[in-house]
């Protein structure tokens, strides 16, 4: 782990946060070496930390031995630069077993992911993220989303709890997180991390600014990150001009592609990255492949973007 607090570290956004896919071989197991060169190129590229083994990195598909392999492939790639956030989910035994592992194997902090399948309560779920952030020593983010949403009192107990340093929003209800945001703001002394956690956060980025929300996850770093970068800058310094030009011109048509196959928020995600010259392999199921002509759609909105940027020089 690193030294540096991970909250501090993740506080001040110097760069997009990767959410790096999961590389498989052929044969369909895990190909370790291809995933370390794709953290490292995630890094070098300017990524403010690394989110291994999370939804974009299929984590409904790893065993927890192969999770452990990865998360450690993901620590030693980044090499201390930046800090490494493992998901942990299922029910609260395994989502524990899954958060030791990650720390065992080196990561700074948890992405603690919705309990599998039951729609559960208020007061199970505040129990469930307890119990999980008390389980090791590293700071875990909740993940809003799915069946896992909470009340802006929930919010405020989460935040209260010892390791919890942040909410993660898949939800998309920005009238539910300015409520949240504000009664945590108004009950809990200190910093709390809010992020953007919608597929393709870019897209709603500038709403959920609006609201003091200026983290998010960026699943488009992983094959196009200078694209990425361009606008996580434009962001912060109120370049609006060219947020709107990549958003007109690359992020909506992208968003616009990657809703015309259910799951290609992971696998149109993954050709993108095998479109940029690295072998990271097929999803597993119950994923499935884009279709060819979805590939070359991206391919030519890849080229598109890329041009953009040009634009822009």
């Amino acid at each position: 782990m690193t030294s540096a607090p991970l909250a501090a570290r993740l506080g001040i956004p110097t760069g997009p946060l990767f959410f790096p896919v999961t590389a498989y071989g052929p044969d369909g197991s895990l190909a370790l070496d291809v995933y370390r060169a794709h953290v490292r190129r995630g890094v070098e590229a300017g990524a403010a930390a690394v989110f291994a083994c999370c939804g974009t990195g299929e984590f409904h598909a790893l065993t927890p031995e192969e999770f452990e392999a990865c998360v450690g492939a993901a620590v030693e790639a980044a090499d201390g630069r930046v800090p490494v956030v493992a998901g942990a989910g299922y029910g609260t035994a395994l989502a524990v077993r899954y958060a030791r592992l990650a720390e065992g194997a080196g990561a700074d902090g948890l992405l603690a992911m919705p309990p599998y399948l039951v729609v559960a309560g208020q007061e199970g779920l505040l129990r469930h993220y307890r119990e999980l952030a008390a389980a090791t020593s590293m700071p875990t983010v909740v993940y809003q989303r799915d069946n896992a949403v909470f009340t802006p009192g929930t919010v405020v107990e989460l935040a209260r709890t010892d390791g919890v340093i942040g909410l993660k929003d898949g939800l998309g209800d920005l009238d539910l997180m300015q409520r949240i945001v504000s009664a945590v703001r108004s009950e809990v002394p200190g910093d709390f991390l809010y992020f953007n956690g919608l597929p393709t956060a870019e897209q709603t980025q500038l709403a959920y600014r609006g609201i003091g929300i200026t983290l998010y996850s960026s699943a488009v770093f992983c094959f196009v990150p200078e694209i990425a970068v361009v606008f996580h800058q434009a962001l912060a310094s109120g370049d609006d001009t060219t947020v709107n030009r990549l958003l007109d011109g690359f992020y909506r048509p992208f968003v616009e592609l990657r809703s015309r196959g259910r799951g290609y928020a992971v696998s149109l995600v993954k050709a993108g990255v095998r479109l940029r010259g690295l072998d990271v392999g097929e999803v597993r199921p119950p994923l499935h492949e884009p279709s060819e002509d979805h590939v070359e759609q991206l391919a030519q909105l890849i080229d598109r973007g890329y041009a953009l940027l040009e634009e822009g020089m």
